[in-house]
């Protein structure tokens, strides 16, 4: 009933009405792009054995350029879709030459070109089609309510639809009038789908044509992907500069001023001095020990010597609940891709061991197809997602840095779930 009664709505739907103003605004706009690209091309080309034409040709892509402006604010404003813009033409050096020579090579700009001059055919068809459909259907639809204007201002008693000699066939009598209104109904109910799929075309060409290309979404990626490297390796300097301030650097000053007081002590009492050499040596061992640890946090030896069975084992080792680590790679992934594997794993197991009140965790790493896939679950009760703290914040981002995904499964009395991709080789 639902679809019944969209079908015999869609006809006075505003998006129909707005899908028949696209194609109908569509032919004399194409018509002008169509006239005004293939001329400035076939001048340009002509002109090239001179240098005149390698102006005209850019002068050229850069009006095609902003019939591609137009036609986006169009899609935008009447079919509802938004499409991106493609990346702005840069020159490697400042001045008009290079300018012009960065739009002769512009992929994008040339897509423009094409499409003023490809979208001129279609726009003809998709316009005649629409307003033959839309304007037949309509007028049968109503014509028992226009036919009186027949026999009242001329004189034939209905609309004429054909004639052979003698013979003439007219919409006057009232079988032939409700036919005609059948007819006009079921044009009017069958024009909205033919005009959204004349439409659909007209998306796929403006987006193909006149959007970002594939290439210019992978740029901003990167450049967005290489931003977060760029932030994360400075929290990690941050970091380590403020673990070697406040550990290792200030017990080590303390030791100084211990083993300068155990120096003056020395002769004037033995044994107090022999007290501080004792509590200065067991400051050298904590010392010693918090730089291991800050250095296994920058990179492990483990890691680098035995891969990541052996790293990932280690780091269970001093995790605060029992940790299970299955580890199944028939050979070590690229070097980067194993580091940021390993930092994954520790900093979830830190993260969701504190924060969703685990009592067990395990660890599952294994290879699928060219992809190393990382599974970490706890136990905990409490379902601790991404916002509530389970898992450390901008870790996604930095997966996302180099292809990776993270997906987080958290519930109420299930625990939690993070499973990591990541690429074979980065």
């Amino acid at each position: 009933m639902v679809e019944r009664r969209g079908v015999l709505r869609a006809p006075l739907e505003g998006r129909v009405w707005r899908e028949l103003l696209y194609l109908l605004v569509g032919l004399p706009l194409s018509t002008l792009y169509f006239a005004l690209a293939v001329a400035g091309v076939s001048a340009g080309a002509g002109l090239l054995v001179t240098f005149v034409g390698v102006p005209v040709l850019a002068g050229v892509l850069a009006m095609c350029r902003g019939f591609g402006y137009v036609e986006r604010a169009r899609v935008r404003g009447l079919l509802r879709v938004p499409v991106a813009g493609p990346a702005p033409v840069r020159a490697a050096r400042r001045g008009v030459l290079p300018a012009m020579g960065a739009l002769l090579k512009s992929g994008s700009a040339w897509r423009h070109v094409l499409y003023s001059v490809v979208h001129f055919p279609w726009a003809v068809f998709s316009f005649c089609v629409a307003l033959t459909l839309w304007s037949y259907g309509w007028s049968m639809l109503l014509y028992p309510l226009w036919f009186w204007v027949f026999p009242a201002f001329t004189d034939r008693s209905g609309l004429q639809l054909f004639q052979n000699g003698d013979y003439t066939f007219t919409l006057d009598s009232p079988l032939a009038i409700a036919a005609a209104s059948g007819l006009g109904l079921v044009l009017t109910l069958l024009t909205p789908w033919v005009i959204r799929g004349l439409v659909t075309v007209d998306r796929v060409l403006v987006t193909g044509l006149l959007g970002r290309s594939r290439l210019d979404d992978r740029v901003s990626e990167l450049e967005s992907d290489r931003g977060v490297v760029v932030d994360s390796a400075a929290a990690d300097l941050r970091r380590i500069e403020r673990e070697l301030h406040d550990g290792a650097q200030a017990r080590l000053a303390a030791l100084a001023m211990e083993l300068g007081l155990a120096k003056e002590k020395l002769a004037e009492d033995p044994r107090a001095a022999a007290r501080l050499v004792d509590e200065a040596h067991g400051e050298v061992k904590t010392a010693l020990r918090e730089l291991r640890d800050l250095a296994r946090g920058i990179h492990p030896a483990v890691l680098t010597d035995r891969g990541l069975d052996a790293a990932l084992s280690a780091v269970a080792s001093r995790c605060a609940v029992p940790v299970r680590v299955e580890v199944d790679l028939p050979s070590r992934p690229a070097p980067a891709v194993e580091g940021i594997a390993y930092f994954t794993v520790s900093e979830l197991l830190r993260s969701l061991g504190g924060h969703a009140g685990a009592r067990s965790a395990g660890v599952d790493v294994w290879k699928s197809g060219e992809r190393l896939l990382i599974r970490v679950t706890a136990d905990g009760q409490d379902g601790t997602g991404p916002s509530g703290g389970g898992v450390p914040a901008g870790l996604a981002e930095r997966l996302d840095a180099v292809d990776g995904v993270l997906v987080v499964d958290s519930g109420p009395g299930r625990g939690t779930t993070v499973t990591a991709e990541l690429p074979w080789r980065a």
